[in-house]
């Protein structure tokens, strides 16, 4: 089998701690450790430094994966799956790559669905790289080597520290200011305790059982308290394995039919929809067998951002495409459908929010 490629995230500081202990040692963080255990003796760590989005140096793998959160290497966190490296080429920040100066030559630019999409590929690693990309890069990089073109940085971008949310199956970085339009749409002045109350409810009329997030369960809406609603569910049925388990503890809320969940839904109302999307694609990674209608809860404005967020190729690449099975439910339809329903909602079954009011995440070429 021929040499693999990897992506290997560095911040600046990270890269300056990894060279003053010798550049001899580079590590994941310990939820990687399952990808990482594809990685060869032999493969190659493309180096790219957040912040600044340049590629900074090519690392060749000289053992296999191992454990090790005793010998302190980088001062903020462990980093505890490690591999021995040696240098293939090692940058410096101002003679680095910026990503943007190949993006007519690799795939990660092509066919994009958003022309910020391409910055999934870079929110977690390790990643594997495609050959023809992972050649384009390593030769940049060695030109840059070789005939180095000093391009001067902001420093703030050097020393930013990704902000990253922790999953049960992964960690993923939020990507910097440059590579994601970060503003946010007008906020609607529905709440998101309304939005959880009145899926609830929904649920509830349905004649389903219904729960809300374990942190959530307290709170109430307009003096209802949550645990009013008739069909409330303190606990869940223990029927996943234990990750999964308290992933769908966290979800916004969900319906069950006796001891079966249905559906769950993440309420984004101003917050990242990402967290949203990790707890869902988490728990398919956890029982991919796993059959429920997944939903993503949102204010109108916020549908092309949350079509947005599903596609990346953190959640499009999954061996069961989060496109392919999580919806957007757009607050205006969900209160204008309930409030049309009325006293009918009794007779209604679950799969007509899915049918008629839920719009589909995938995106098609025009």
């Amino acid at each position: 089998m021929g040499r693999k490629y990897w992506l290997d995230l560095f911040t600046g500081k990270t890269w300056e701690e990894f060279l003053k202990h010798g550049a001899s040692i580079s590590g994941f963080r310990e939820r990687r450790r399952n990808i990482a255990k594809r990685i060869q003796p032999g493969d190659y760590l493309i180096c790219y430094m957040t912040g600044l989005s340049r590629f900074i140096g090519v690392l060749e793998v000289l053992s296999n994966c191992y454990f090790d959160d005793k010998t302190q290497i980088w001062e903020d966190e462990q980093f505890p799956v490690r591999f021995k490296v040696r240098v293939i080429y090692a940058l410096n920040a101002k003679v680095a790559v910026p990503i943007h100066t190949l993006k007519d030559r690799l795939s990660l630019f092509r066919d994009l669905k958003s022309p910020k999409s391409w910055s999934g590929f870079f929110r977690g690693s390790p990643v594997e790289f495609d050959k023809e990309d992972a050649d384009v890069i390593i030769e940049a990089i060695k030109n840059a080597s070789e005939n180095p073109v000093e391009r001067e940085y902001d420093e703030r971008k050097y020393s930013h520290r990704p902000k990253v949310y922790a999953s049960s199956v992964r960690e993923v970085a939020v990507p910097d200011e440059e590579e994601i339009d970060i503003s946010e749409p007008q906020v609607d002045r529905t709440t998101h305790e309304e939005m959880q109350w009145l899926l609830l409810k929904l649920g509830s009329d349905m004649g389903l059982d219904v729960r809300v997030a374990r942190n959530d369960q307290n709170k109430d809406y307009n003096g209802l308290s949550f645990q009013s609603i008739t069909g409330f569910r303190k606990e869940l049925p223990t029927q996943f394995v234990p990750k999964a388990q308290r992933i769908v503890e966290m979800i916004d809320v969900l319906w069950l039919q006796k001891n079966q969940i249905i559906a769950a839904f993440e309420v984004e109302h101003t917050s990242s929809i990402y967290s949203g999307l990790l707890r869902m694609s988490d728990l398919i990674s956890e029982q991919p067998n796993i059959s429920i209608d997944l939903y993503i809860v949102a204010p109108n404005d916020r549908r092309a951002k949350v079509k947005e967020e599903v596609n990346r190729s953190t959640f499009a690449r999954l061996d069961r495409p989060l496109p392919q099975i999580c919806k957007f439910l757009p607050y205006s339809e969900l209160k204008k459908e309930i409030e049309q329903m009325g006293d009918r909602v009794k007779y209604m079954k679950p799969q007509y929010i899915n049918e008629r009011i839920a719009e589909s995440c995938e995106l098609h070429e025009a």
